[in-house]
């Protein structure tokens, strides 16, 4: 299966996509802040991200940009701010997906497979 980045500075959410990531055969990386996951993501050069925006120091959003500078691996941003302008920037900066919190842990799974096809 894929490689997955997977970036909140909430553990609990951040442990529940990791159990479902897993159960779904994905190896995963855990970041809790925005400087963590781009290191991260340099050094294991993963799949897909999924990204939260509000993370402490670097925003979701900086990430992206960040990510997007070198790779266009997909990025699914995951976020409580649910905004049409929030939703409009996350997408318009390169992210390929973005869900709002609450969300359904197995809905996010359902849309990682529809981007990684």
């Amino acid at each position: 299966m894929a490689t997955l980045l997977l970036v909140d500075d909430n553990e609990q959410i951040l442990q529940v996509l990791d159990r479902y990531a897993r159960a779904q055969g994905h190896d995963t990386v855990l970041a809790r802040a925005g400087g963590e996951a781009l290191e991260a993501f340099a050094r294991q050069e993963p799949d897909l991200v999924l990204l939260d925006v509000m993370l402490p120091g670097m925003d979701g959003f900086a990430v992206c940009r960040a990510i997007r500078q070198r790779s266009q691996v997909p990025v699914i941003l995951i976020t409580a701010r649910g905004e049409d302008e929030d939703r409009i920037l996350g997408l318009d900066i390169g992210a390929d997906d973005y869900v709002v919190k609450p969300f359904s842990p197995g809905e996010v799974m359902a849309r990682v497979r529809a981007v990684l096809r």
